[in-house]
């Protein structure tokens, strides 16, 4: 841990995060995230979990706010309560970088006072480039490591900058503090829950999308936004799958030759691969998407447990199955301007593929989901008593 620079308050502090609770953040960015503030840089807000039907989602996030302001009021020495302003996902891909800056530079941020980024993956494993420097004072040079913590104070006194992303993607959980009440975000994000759930109209835990362009990322930012590819299902293609359009969708391809490829994003889905199809019927390609990345973040555990691996709703691909994926795959690719570099880096390191633990994986992910929206309701009632997002042991509630 580094100790304090008062010319420059700010405290880096290694291991901060277990890597599980990394990991767990990132399952959560690399399977619901979209287009972020800049170019080439994607984000996971809170606020963005809520509207796509994901309130549970936001639950990971509630004991690390908590944690996140305790360790900046103790760091900083506030004699006052702090407010977050903003709780987010970041992830930087190849190219993304940021010139000097502070985090009140903008007059629409003066608000802000202090930045917590906690990183989410390591230098030189999961990304190359985009080590952090500060302008001026020590520690000046800060390259991150999973887990690890950087605070620092969001004014003149810690001007910083970010070198280029050259391979990967750099993952962050990025919270701003303010002293100033009005901007607390909870009140916010309150208001989203309670609409949300009272418009549970739909089927709990299942992802519906947002518009498709906060999903289309644009191969040229400088374009007019045709070219470029959407993001779910880039992260689905490079890892591997190819989709299948289900029953209740067998029109599918014929709507994306007809060039209009955001039906594929909120239409019924299967997942094929390797000449298979898993039977599964997915409620749209978010939703394969989420499957696949708990998928992802599980397997190493998924192997080496007892978990039955049921490969019934597993199925050989007919040859005129496998025509029809070839067929979408390829009108899909023809709208779309895939970049490599943004997804590629390491690709491979995830060990064999298993259709038995990707069918385990999805029940596991379907207990996960709902084990979140349990505490969701458990928390509600209380979240709405005192107006804020806080932590509520089952001894409270009980009682």
């Amino acid at each position: 841990m580094a100790s304090m620079n008062h010319s420059h308050p700010r405290r880096i502090i290694r291991s901060f995060l277990p890597l599980d609770v990394c990991k767990e953040l990132e399952f959560i960015h690399k399977s619901n995230c979209t287009v972020g503030y800049r170019p080439r840089v994607f984000s996971t807000t809170l606020s963005h979990l809520i509207a796509t039907n994901c309130p549970h989602l936001i639950m990971p996030f509630i004991p690390l706010r908590e944690k996140l302001k305790e360790k900046v009021e103790e760091v900083f020495g506030c004699e006052y309560e702090l407010f977050v302003e903003f709780t987010g996902l970041i992830s930087w891909t190849k190219g993304a970088s940021i010139g000097w800056h502070s985090d009140d530079n903008r007059p629409y941020l003066r608000q802000r006072d202090f930045t917590a980024v906690c990183y989410l993956n390591t230098h030189d494993e999961d990304f190359r480039g985009g080590i952090f420097h500060f302008q001026d004072g020590e520690p000046a040079n800060f390259v991150p490591m999973a887990g690890d913590l950087v605070l620092y104070t969001a004014d003149s006194c810690n001007i910083h900058c970010v070198d280029e992303i050259t391979d990967g993607e750099r993952l962050t959980l990025t919270l701003w503090f303010s002293r100033n009440s009005s901007h607390d975000e909870d009140a916010k994000l309150l208001s989203l829950v309670n609409q949300n759930i009272s418009d549970y109209g739909h089927t709990p835990c299942i992802p519906l999308p947002a518009s498709g362009n906060m999903y289309w990322f644009p191969s040229d930012p400088l374009s007019d936004h045709q070219r470029g590819f959407d993001l779910c299902f880039a992260r689905l293609f490079f890892l591997g799958y190819d989709i299948y359009p289900s029953q209740e969708n067998a029109c599918l391809p014929e709507m994306v030759l007809s060039g209009d490829v955001s039906d594929v994003f909120t239409n019924p889905v299967k997942l094929a691969r390797g000449g298979k199809l898993f039977s599964k019927e997915f409620a749209n390609l978010l939703h394969a998407l989420q499957a696949v990345q708990f998928y992802n973040w599980k397997q190493s555990v998924l192997q080496q447990s007892e978990v039955t691996r049921d490969t019934n709703n597993v199925v050989i691909l007919s040859e005129a199955q496998k025509e029809e994926v070839s067929n979408l795959k390829q009108a899909l690719l023809s709208h779309m301007q895939l970049d490599e570099n943004v997804f590629c880096y390491g690709k491979g390191r995830e060990g064999p593929f298993d259709w038995g633990c990707l069918s385990a994986a999805v029940t596991w992910w379907e207990e996960y989901m709902l084990e979140l929206h349990k505490q969701l309701q458990m928390h509600l009632p209380l979240w709405k008593d005192h107006a804020f997002l806080f932590s509520v042991s089952s001894s409270v509630t009980e009682e």
